[in-house]
């Protein structure tokens, strides 16, 4: 399944990492893009609620405006 996640806060290429880097540590997520240009996290997951997405993003300061 594929998710569709709006970021807004992403400034540089430390914040697409760090946003990166946490999606990816959790389990059930199995391939994570970023893009800076979109605001926006492409994330493949086999089983993960919303909510479980959007805390990993709001915990390292970044505010999450859509999951689709």
């Amino acid at each position: 399944m594929i998710k569709e996640i709006k970021i807004e806060g992403m400034h540089c290429p430390n914040c697409v990492a760090a946003v990166k880097r946490e999606l990816e540590a959790l389990e059930g997520v199995t391939h994570v893009d970023v893009s800076l240009e979109d605001g926006q996290a492409i994330v493949e997951v086999e089983e993960i609620a919303d909510e479980t997405l959007q805390e990993a993003i709001e915990d390292i300061g970044f505010d999450v405006v859509e999951i689709k």
